[in-house]
């Protein structure tokens, strides 16, 4: 068993495998226990889970890639919300589903660009580009919206692609995933990926062996602002409407997951896999204590917790690997 954890912790996303899944037993034999006080394993609980941590993981998996990338965007949420929005009202135009879909996406790679821009040319930290932007994109879907809430529901092969079901599972699970393991693809078996990795963890390093930087940063820049728009646009079609506050929070439950799921503060060193399950891991938590029916504000404790563990946990990791 030792020797079985010890391999475990030698891959990337090893640490938060071991918690997911001790995590998950935990739950399963606890439900099967208590199978009144305690649906875990209830059907309606576990497409629940899935609903609500589709569109967050969806735009962590960005997140995190821009995070091992040395930056960061705190624009996602605004990013997310303004997209979808944008996509309702072209669609009240009466344009095709098609043609809004493209427009929101295409919105949010320009977003993620100027946020690139700004942070690159200007030397600004993208913390506080990112920041501003956030306030800026809000502010505007305020003044744009009125506070007033826009519905969208064009329904048929639209709605099947991005809100319905294969079998059990939802589609918008099955977009998670296709992000996630595209994601993966992208860092772990592609050349831009290596040059993530290695601008992340030593741009003068990578500057010797002819890398640039700033290309690798601005593709990660729109990278993110697209997979924000996306997961606006799945969000829409679940739910028919779009609301001016929708996506609020959603930057720091994103830099959440990236952080637990083992992704560095300081760049140059995280895993697609360890984002997802990350994400996951953060919405189990979230439908343990609604099952416990415990105030809506633990969870942001044991968020705070969990950030704290995590960074302490892959400090610790790191010295033993080294």
């Amino acid at each position: 068993m030792r020797e079985l954890f010890a391999r475990l912790r030698s891959y990337k996303a090893g640490n938060i495998i071991i918690v997911f899944a001790v995590v998950q037993i935990t739950c399963v034999v606890a439900s099967l226990l208590f199978p009144r006080e305690f649906a875990y394993t209830d059907t309606s609980s576990i497409q629940t889970l899935l609903k609500s941590l589709s569109p967050i993981a969806i735009v962590s998996v960005g997140v995190g890639i821009l995070m091992i990338a040395g930056e960061f965007d705190l624009s996602v949420g605004s990013n997310f919300a303004f997209t979808a929005y944008i996509m309702a009202l072209i669609y009240q135009c009466n344009y095709s589903e098609w043609v809004a879909v493209a427009a929101a996406l295409a919105l949010g790679g320009f977003i993620g660009l100027l946020n690139g821009l700004i942070t690159l040319k200007a030397k600004i930290p993208s913390f506080i580009a990112t920041l501003g932007a956030l306030m800026f994109w809000r502010g505007m879907l305020q003044i744009i919206s009125g506070g007033r809430t826009e519905s969208m529901a064009p329904g048929g092969f639209f709605e099947n692609i991005f809100a319905g079901n294969i079998g059990p599972i939802q589609a918008q699970f099955i977009w998670a995933i296709a992000i996630a393991a595209m994601g993966y693809l992208l860092l772990e078996r592609h050349r831009l990926g290596n040059h993530i990795f290695g601008v992340g963890g030593n741009v003068e390093s990578a500057k010797a062996i002819g890398v640039s930087p700033n290309t690798v940063k601005m593709a990660c820049f729109i990278i993110v602002g697209v997979l924000a728009a996306l997961a606006g646009v799945i969000s829409t079609a679940r739910v028919y409407s779009v609301s001016p506050d929708q996506g609020r929070g959603y930057e720091l439950q994103a830099i959440a997951a990236c952080v637990i799921g083992g992704v560095s503060l300081t760049g140059g060193s995280g895993s697609v896999l360890g984002i997802f399950l990350g994400t996951a891991l953060l919405f189990t938590i979230q439908s343990v204590l609604l099952l416990l029916r415990a105030p809506g504000f633990y969870l942001d404790m044991f968020m705070g917790i969990l950030i704290v563990v995590a960074v302490i946990f892959n400090r610790l990791t790191k010295k033993d690997k080294g």
